[in-house]
C-alpha cells in the first residue's frame, strides 16, 4: 500500500493558498499509521513541537489508548484545540495489524463510544435530512448488504448452516473500552445471554465469541465450558465473517458491539445492554434509559450519520480523500474474490518469480506451494496453465479441483518473460481459455451468461479506453511508426511462438507460422501482407519459428518493433491461428479471419476457417462484440493492483497501465536475467 505520510516539516496551504489547521501528532503509534495524512489533508500535521506548541494548534488523540491521556493532558495544559479519532466503522480488510484504516472518524467533542458524554457523532444523527439524503442512505444500506461487508473484512465466511430459528449473541473481549464507555460492565454480558433465553424460548442461542478468546489468548465474559452444557446454546467460535451469520439469524443481542449497529442494516432487530452509539434512538430495545441528549431518529438518518458525515475515507488506489461509496465498493470487491475458490491450495509447479503473484491472485486462501502432488489434503490444486495436466490426470483424486492460471489479455508493461509483474491473470476452474478441446469458464461464461445492458455499456467503455489510449496485452513501446502503403489491401498476419500451449491445444490443422502465412497469401494474392513475429520471439527470449526467417517470400514486409496498437489502426484485417492479436483487432472494429480456434472464434464476430464440429456445437451462440468483450474482459479475469497488491476492476487496471507505460521501462539486462530465471 502507498505511504502516504506527510513530512514534518512540510508546510501546507490549502486551494486558496491560506495556510491549513495545525494539528500534533503525539503519539508515535498514530505517527506510524500511513493513510492519515490523507485522511486529515485538511490540517498540517506535525509530531511534538521542540518547544511550546504554537497558538491555536490542536492535538489528535486515539480512542482511549494511554497516548489519548497523554494528548488529552497535553492539550489541557497547553491550550489547545483537542481532536478525538478512532477505526472508522468500515475499516479495512484485515486486522489493524495488516492493514491501515480506510476510514476513520474525527470528532471535536468527544468519542462516539462513550455515553457518559456528548460527541459529534450525536448531533449529526439528530439532523433531519432531505429527500437525496435518504435515497443516498438506502442505496448505502442496500450495497452494504449486497457487498457483504463488515469493519473487518479478511474472513470467509461460515462454512457450515445455521439453525432455522437462532438468535445471536455477541461476547465482547474483556477490557474493551466501549463496554465500560458504554454504561455496562462483566455482568451485562450474563444479563443479556439469561434475556435471550427467555425471550426466545424455541430458538436455538448462537453465542458469538472471539477467536482469540477460544484460543486462550484472550478473555470474554462466559465460562465456555459451562455455556457449552447449557441446553439451546451454541458457541460460536469460528472466525467467520459477520454477514454469513446477520442474514441469517432473527434477533441479535448485544452490549456495545457494532454487530448491533450492522444488524440495524440487515433488518434484524437489535436488543441492547449497554449504551452504544446506535441505542437510545428509538430503532433498538435498550436495557438501559438512553442519556436525554439523544432523542427519536430514523435507520436513515443514524446511517448517513455514522457513516456518511461522521467519517473520513481514502481511496487505496489513489491516495486520496474520497465518499463511503468508494471505499464500500473496494471492500465488497476483495470479499468477493476472496471466497471464489477453496480455503486451501496446493500451488503445483510455479517457479519461484511467480509466487509472491500466486499469494495475491489467491488473496483470501491459504496457499501452499508444491512440488509434487501432496498423497493427502482438501482444498483445490493450482497449475500454471495445462501443462501438468498428464501428471494431475494420473494422481489426483476426483474430489479435488484444479484451478489453471494463466496470464490475462491486459497483462502488463513488459513481456511477462522478462519476469514483468502481472496486472492480470484468469484463474479458470474448469479448463482454460486456449485449450479448445474441452470447456473453460470463459466458454461458459460466454455461452450462458444474460448480458445486462449495464454490463454491456461497462464493455463498450472499456473498448473505447483501450482503443483510446493504444493499450494491448504487454504495452510495449515499439522503436518507430508505421506508413501504410497507399492503395493496397493490408492484412497483418501476426507471429507466435510455436511451442505455445495455444496453438497445442488450440489448433486442428495449421500449426506453424509459416504455413498461416503460405495460406493467407495463396487466399489473398493481391494484398500486401504484413507479418509480425512474436515480441518474445524478438527479444530472444522464445525459439524463431521453423521457417520462420525466410519469411520475407511470403509476405511484402516483414515487421518488428513497432507499437501494435499502431499497426492495427493502419491495417483492414488481421489473420491468425490463435494468437491474442486477432481479439485486440476486434475490439477497435478490424476485420479477423482465424485459422485455429482461439476463444473469441465460433461467436460470430470472425471468419473461422479452423473450428471442429465439436467446437461449433459448443460456440453455437452469437455473440454482439461488446458482449465478447464483457466475458473476456470484465467476468472471467482477475486484476490485481500494482498499487495496493489487492484485486482490482478492468477500470483501474487500465489506469495503472496508463500511467505505468509513462514511467521508464525496465534495463535491457533484465532480458538477460529473465533467460536465466524464467520458466523453460
Amino acid at each position: 500500500m502507498k505511504d502516504f505520510s506527510v513530512g514534518e516539516s512540510e508546510a501546507r496551504r490549502d486551494a486558496n493558498g491560506g495556510r491549513l489547521p495545525l494539528v500534533y501528532k503525539l503519539s508515535s503509534g498514530v505517527r506510524r499509521i500511513a493513510t492519515l495524512s490523507a485522511l486529515l489533508d485538511d490540517f498540517q500535521l506535525h509530531g511534538r513541537p521542540p518547544g511550546r506548541p504554537a497558538a491555536g494548534a490542536g492535538v489528535l488523540a486515539w480512542g482511549r489508548r494511554p497516548s489519548a491521556i497523554a494528548a488529552q493532558r497535553y492539550a489541557r495544559r497547553h491550550g489547545l484545540a483537542l481532536y478525538h479519532i478512532e477505526d472508522g466503522f468500515l475499516r479495512s480488510v484485515g486486522l489493524g495489524k495488516d492493514d491501515p484504516p480506510l476510514a476513520i472518524v474525527f470528532d471535536d467533542i468527544g468519542l462516539y463510544f462513550d455515553a457518559s458524554k456528548p460527541s459529534r457523532l450525536e448531533l449529526l444523527v439528530g439532523r433531519p435530512l432531505h429527500k437525496a439524503q435518504v435515497v443516498r442512505t438506502r442505496a448505502l444500506i442496500t450495497a452494504w448488504r449486497e457487498g457483504r461487508v463488515s469493519k473487518y473484512n479478511h474472513t470467509r465466511d461460515l462454512d457450515k448452516p445455521l439453525p432455522s430459528d437462532c438468535v445471536l449473541v455477541v461476547d465482547q473481549t474483556r477490557g474493551d473500552a466501549s463496554i465500560s464507555c458504554g454504561l455496562a460492565d462483566a455482568a451485562s454480558f450474563r444479563r443479556m445471554l439469561d434475556t435471550a433465553l427467555r425471550e426466545h424460548p424455541e430458538s436455538t442461542i448462537l453465542l458469538k465469541v472471539h477467536p482469540d478468546v477460544v484460543s486462550g489468548r484472550k478473555q470474554g465474559h462466559f465460562d465456555l465450558g459451562a455455556v457449552r452444557a447449557m441446553p439451546r446454546v451454541q458457541v460460536l467460535a469460528d472466525n467467520a465473517h459477520p454477514a454469513s451469520v446477520l442474514s441469517s439469524v432473527r434477533a441479535v443481542y448485544a452490549v456495545t458491539s457494532q454487530l448491533g449497529f450492522e444488524a440495524l442494516m440487515w433488518g434484524v432487530p437489535v436488543r441492547v445492554f449497554g449504551m452504544p452509539f446506535y441505542a437510545g434512538w428509538g430503532l433498538t430495545a435498550d436495557e438501559l434509559a438512553a442519556p436525554q441528549r439523544r432523542g427519536v431518529a430514523t435507520l436513515e438518518q443514524l446511517v448517513h450519520a455514522t457513516l456518511v458525515d461522521y467519517c473520513r475515507y481514502v481511496d487505496p488506489e489513489t491516495g486520496r480523500r474520497c465518499e463511503v461509496e468508494t471505499v464500500l465498493a473496494w471492500l465488497a470487491l476483495q470479499r468477493r474474490m476472496r471466497q471464489r475458490f477453496p480455503a486451501g491450495i496446493d500451488a503445483l509447479g510455479f517457479s519461484g518469480w511467480k509466487k509472491d503473484y500466486v499469494r495475491q491472485f489467491f488473496d483470501g486462501n491459504e496457499v501452499r506451494f508444491r512440488w509434487r502432488m501432496p498423497r493427502t489434503g482438501g482444498g483445490a490444486v493450482a497449475t500454471w496453465g495445462a501443462k501438468l495436466d498428464h501428471r494431475l490426470a494420473r494422481s489426483l483424486p476426483m474430489a479435488r479441483g484444479v484451478i489453471r492460471v494463466e496470464d490475462g489479455f491486459v497483462r502488463s508493461v513488459g513481456l511477462g518473460a522478462d519476469l514483468t509483474r502481472p496486472l492480470s491473470w484468469v484463474q479458470d476452474d474448469l479448463g482454460i481459455y486456449y485449450d479448445a478441446t474441452r470447456p473453460s469458464r470463459l466458454e461458459e461464461l460466454l455461452a450462458k451468461t444474460t448480458f445486462a445492458s449495464d454490463l454491456i455499456e461497462r464493455a463498450a467503455e472499456l473498448r473505447r479506453v483501450i482503443c483510446g489510449a493504444g493499450i494491448t496485452k504487454y504495452n510495449l513501446a515499439g522503436q518507430r511508426r508505421w506508413v501504410r502503403p497507399q492503395g493496397r489491401h493490408v492484412i497483418l498476419v501476426p507471429g507466435q511462438v510455436e511451442t505455445d500451449a495455444s496453438i497445442r491445444y488450440g489448433s486442428s490443422g495449421i500449426r506453424a507460422n509459416m504455413d498461416l502465412l503460405r495460406a493467407v497469401r495463396a487466399a489473398n494474392p493481391e494484398a500486401y501482407l504484413l507479418y509480425k513475429p512474436h515480441p518474445d520471439v524478438v527479444a530472444g527470449l522464445r525459439k524463431v519459428g521453423q521457417g520462420e526467417d525466410d519469411a520475407a517470400q511470403w509476405c511484402d514486409e516483414v515487421i518488428g518493433s513497432v507499437p501494435f496498437h499502431h499497426l492495427l489502426d493502419n491495417v483492414d484485417e488481421v489473420h491468425v491461428l490463435t494468437s491474442l492479436s486477432g481479439f485486440e483487432a476486434l475490439l477497435r472494429g478490424v476485420r479477423v479471419v482465424t485459422y485455429g480456434q482461439p476463444f473469441y472464434a465460433g461467436w460470430g464476430v470472425t471468419q473461422d476457417f479452423g473450428l471442429t464440429e465439436s467446437l461449433r456445437h459448443r460456440r453455437a451462440r452469437v455473440l454482439e462484440l461488446d458482449e465478447l468483450v464483457a466475458g473476456a474482459l470484465i467476468l472471467y479475469p482477475t486484476y490485481v493492483s500494482r498499487i495496493t497488491g489487492r484485486f482490482t476492476t478492468p477500470e483501474r487496471a487500465l489506469q495503472e497501465v496508463i500511467e505505468w507505460r509513462a514511467t521508464p521501462q525496465i534495463p535491457r539486462w533484465r532480458h538477460w536475467i529473465a533467460r536465466i530465471f524464467r520458466e523453460a
